[in-house]
């Protein structure tokens, strides 16, 4: 998604009019519009209200075409921590987050927002991941999605430890100055180790997958502002994981083993064994993450969830927005009333949009 290209000046005013509406603050606007006229004026930029801030990443969060939690865009959990400028208390408020976020496993949807006068780099596509490590023959251990950003975690001095499921450091960069890197601490990340109900074997896998998808790779935009330094989460839907992280072949790859314990015929397309394999992981992770008490949803009543939301946008008087692609979960998609749904891809602001990886600036 590419940010608006308003001018500025517009960009504000256009947000704080819609947050000031919906607010029902109206009789604030004209001189809130007015001062913020008059510091863009004198200093090229302004700064965002507390609850401006606050109200912007909820909206932003409905906004984003791409997600199908959009639902409960009103219970974001908001830290507000544009006043921090130090390494160390940068750390410790992402710290601050997983354990929060992850609430024991009863995932809660939380942002961070630091200072957005300040280039603040999270260098983690999310604050939890799992490395991945090319072996000289080209193959991968680990999430080969993550191969790029643990090589550059090893150049920091991350020493790598070549298993499979190894959660990766945090690196924050400040301007231009040299990176620094940080464990997580064992005891806040929550490890879903991933059995099935009815299939004993399949522990054999030795599969997991960690609690809380914490995304740090988007800026959030508000009023013409943009937080580089924004990470933020909901909960996992079980497709996530069981039908992509995985299960697809540029990532875990899992299928084939899977069908292997089912005792599938693999070189008979007609046999469906993907369908099927995929359909079993699927229920897999469902069960373990339930057993271990971590909220996830799955993917029909997300589903329904999502409709549940176009319906209260519509009584709202707003348009939908989003994208089919995303919106339609990955398996049995024509069993829900998504998929038979037509969506307008048009992007609105606030909103977060992907960034560069920040080791390529």
């Amino acid at each position: 998604m590419q940010m608006t290209d308003l001018p500025f000046i517009q960009n504000a005013e256009a947000y704080l009019r819609l947050c000031y509406s919906e607010l029902k603050k109206e009789h604030l606007l004209d001189s809130r519009l007015q001062n913020v006229r008059s510091e863009i004026n004198k200093t090229g930029t302004y700064d965002l209200l507390d609850f401006e801030l606050d109200y912007g990443t909820k909206v932003a969060w409905r906004n984003s075409n791409k997600c199908i939690g959009r639902l409960f865009w009103r219970n974001m959990e908001v830290f507000d921590r544009r006043s921090i400028n130090n390494i160390d208390s940068i750390f410790d408020s992402l710290l601050e987050h997983i354990d929060f976020a992850t609430n024991d496993g009863n995932i809660k949807s939380t942002i961070t927002i630091f200072n957005n006068r300040q280039k603040i780099h999270v260098w983690n596509p999310q604050l939890l991941s799992f490395a991945g490590y090319k072996n000289d023959d080209g193959t991968i251990i680990g999430d080969p999605k993550q191969v790029e950003f643990t090589e550059k975690c090893v150049q920091l001095g991350w020493i790598p430890k070549m298993g499979q499921f190894d959660i990766l450091p945090l690196v924050i960069q400040i301007e231009d100055k040299k990176p620094h890197w940080r464990e997580i601490p064992k005891d806040i990340i929550k490890l879903v180790p991933i059995h099935h109900p009815e299939i004993e074997s399949f522990s054999e896998l030795n599969l997991k997958w960690y609690s809380t998808p914490i995304i740090s790779n988007m800026i959030l935009e508000v009023g013409g502002l943009k937080f580089e330094a924004s990470p933020f989460n909901g909960w996992y839907m079980g497709t996530e994981i069981g039908a992509r992280n995985l299960a697809d072949e540029s990532r875990y790859d899992m299928l084939p083993k899977v069908a292997k314990l089912l005792e599938l015929d693999v070189k008979d397309k007609n046999s469906l064994w993907k369908d099927r394999a995929l359909v079993e992981l699927n229920r897999a992770v469902l069960y373990s993450f339930k057993k271990a008490g971590v909220k996830i949803v799955d993917h029909h009543s997300a589903s329904k969830q999502f409709m549940e939301f176009t319906r209260k946008e519509a009584k709202e008087g707003r348009d939908l927005t989003a994208d089919w692609a995303w919106i339609v979960p990955p398996i049995s998609g024509s069993t829900m009333e998504v998929f038979h749904t037509e969506m307008d891809n048009t992007v609105k602001t606030p909103n977060y949009f992907y960034r560069e990886e920040p080791w390529s600036l």
